[in-house]
């Protein structure tokens, strides 16, 4: 009898592998608030050894193809529309390309052209993805409500929902919603990668690991592994090491993402800012480069300016800074989808503070999430505003998330207040956490930290 495959393992490990992940995840699921009350998470086990997964890029431009020209034949397709809306959603998430959530869009709106929403699920949950994706989080909620009236047998309505909701700030109605999926699925990839992020978010590390191994168990031990969620589960791994320190385990990850799926854009660009983070900055700059080639997304190519800087060429930082400004202003998709990153971009280097604290006031009004409390905290310091700064940052920090990059802007808010005691305590936890948070603001906390007497610890004189 042939044996199925999970990662390097035969089927008969790997059933033991998805026992122990169900039992990580009973035992994780009891720990959220109001769903049992266990004392601690186990650490997960190592992820299994990467192995490349095929490549599906050929089926799916020939499927868009053949959908393209169906619905070209027959404008009322509306289930054409909907698997067509699909397709072009995948190729996001496997690209980056925001040209196909353009034509996410136009097919999902179509479809519900065609036939609405009451009679054409198919044609809603595309539209509330592509909404999502384009960061309208409050349509993405209301059409995930709708959907959870019109599908309320299904859990990936709640799913959706639940993805929404976290992005508005809306925690324990988030939790609720990942409640209902659970309810309805039992543990599955979608379901445990939520409860990873909602973990991360809560600053529950283990929890958030127990719950990325049981997704990749899933992921792997299905008939055919979807090779983007397999790279992205572990792309993950990598981020969860890099956000405490452990450089060579997070490349470790980032370099099995790229075996799963190489070129995965969120693994390269993940490298360079390992490289940066252990001072490689040549390395750095060569990875940073190649992934910008690929893909000019405003964080890294803001991410290589950043490095060029600190290479000592300021031409070259320049033109990257720049480019940032004319990606973000390209259209009014790029406008929803980078206003965070632009108004951060202009408070780490100290540029249009005004309307950096503007753009993150109003994206706050809707978005309510503690990283929308962080960015307004962050412009509000640079453009003088200090009580709102502080006032965003205790906001900014209510989870307990645990991210260097939280804690260094509290310990700037906190030094521009006079309280260096509270300020080098917060810039020691951001550097303890994760010396290389990010190329320049790390330096930067560094030498505020020597400035205020304790720069020994690090190295510093």
């Amino acid at each position: 009898m042939e044996h199925k495959r999970f990662g390097a393992i035969q089927l008969p490990q790997a059933k033991l592998a998805r026992l122990l992940a169900f039992g990580l995840v009973l035992v994780s699921l009891k720990l959220y608030s109001g769903w049992g009350s266990a004392p601690a998470v186990a650490p997960a086990p190592s992820p299994p050894a990467a192995a490349p997964l095929p490549s599906e890029d050929r089926a799916a431009d020939q499927t868009i193809r053949f959908l393209e020209d169906r619905v070209r034949r027959d404008p009322e397709d509306f289930g054409a529309y909907n698997r067509l809306a699909g397709s072009y959603l995948q190729r996001l998430r496997e690209t980056g390309n925001t040209e196909y959530l353009s034509l996410a869009f136009r097919a999902a709106r179509r479809s519900l052209d065609v036939i609405p929403a009451e009679r054409n699920i198919g044609g809603l949950s595309a539209l509330a993805q592509a909404e999502y994706a384009s960061h309208e989080f409050a349509a993405a909620r209301d059409h995930a409500l709708q959907l959870t009236e019109l599908d309320a047998g299904k859990s990936y309505p709640y799913g959706m929902l639940g993805d929404a909701l976290l992005e508005l700030g809306e925690y324990e109605e988030a939790t609720e919603a990942f409640r209902q999926m659970a309810a309805r699925s039992g543990q599955s990839v979608g379901t445990d990668t939520r409860l990873a992020r909602l973990a991360a978010l809560r600053g529950e590390t283990e929890r958030a690991q127990g719950h990325l191994f049981t997704a990749l168990a899933f992921a792997l031990d299905l008939p055919v592994p979807p090779r983007e969620t397999v790279a992205w589960c572990r792309w993950q791994f990598g981020e969860a090491a890099f956000a405490v320190g452990d450089y060579e385990t997070a490349e470790r990850h980032y370099r099995d993402a790229l075996v799963t799926f190489p070129g995965y854009y969120n693994a390269l660009a993940s490298l360079g800012r390992v490289r940066a983070a252990r001072g490689d900055i040549a390395a750095a700059i060569e990875q940073y480069e190649d992934v910008v080639l690929r893909l000019p997304d405003p964080t890294f190519v803001a991410a290589l300016g950043d490095l060029y800087t600190l290479a000592g060429r300021p031409d070259d930082a320049a033109t990257q800074y720049a480019l940032v400004e004319q990606i973000a202003r390209l259209s009014a998709l790029n406008g929803a989808l980078y206003n965070r990153q632009l108004a951060l971009f202009y408070a780490d280097h100290d540029l249009n503070a005004d309307v950096a604290y503007a753009n993150a006031v109003a994206e706050y009004q809707e978005r309510r999430d503690v990283y929308g409390a962080d960015a307004v905290a962050w412009t509000a310091l640079k453009a003088g505003k200090l009580a709102e700064a502080q006032a965003a940052m205790q906001e900014a920090l209510r989870l307990g998330t645990r991210d260097a990059r939280l804690f260094y802007h509290a310990g700037m808010i906190a030094r521009a207040a006079g309280d260096e005691a509270t300020a080098r305590d917060d810039l020691e936890r951001a550097l303890a956490l994760n010396p290389g948070f990010d190329p320049l603001q790390s330096h930067i906390a560094r030498g505020v930290v020597a400035a205020l007497g304790e720069g020994a610890r690090y190295g510093l004189k």
